[in-house]
């Protein structure tokens, strides 16, 4: 039986310094019907940023996921408290899955408006596993 969600912490001499989360059965429809597994949550407290902290737990991650899926999604937030998240996921290859923006997990039509706040997110696919 497969967990629900995979919690890969990252703490350096005893010390806490960010988490993410691999969700095998992933609540965004769409990676759920492909059967993606998602990495949500990923957080690397502010003071421990820039120091490669935030790349070993996205290695971990697509480790772990790369061993059931070739394929890994994940989701951003659009304000600029992402902005960094945005830049590190493009940067490792991550590409929008072409459905557009989501607002609480439903994808917006054409011309629909949402609030811009943390339910506004973009889902990005990578392939993780080369064949």
């Amino acid at each position: 039986m497969l967990t629900l969600e995979k919690l890969v912490s990252a703490d350096i001499l005893g010390v806490f310094v960010g988490y993410v989360t691999v969700v095998w059965h992933a609540h965004y429809t769409p990676f759920a019907a492909e059967s993606i597994p998602e990495i949500a949550d990923f957080n690397v407290l502010p003071e421990w940023r820039k120091r490669g902290f935030g790349t070993a737990l996205m290695d971990e991650a697509e480790r772990l996921i790369a061993q059931r899926s070739p394929v890994a999604g994940i989701g951003v937030g659009m304000t600029a408290d992402y902005g960094a998240a945005q830049r590190l996921y493009v940067k490792r290859g991550y590409v929008p899955d072409g459905r557009g923006l989501t607002y609480d997990g439903k994808v917006l039509a054409h011309g629909e408006s949402a609030l811009n706040d943390d339910s506004l997110v973009l889902y990005f696919m990578k392939n993780i596993v080369s064949r």
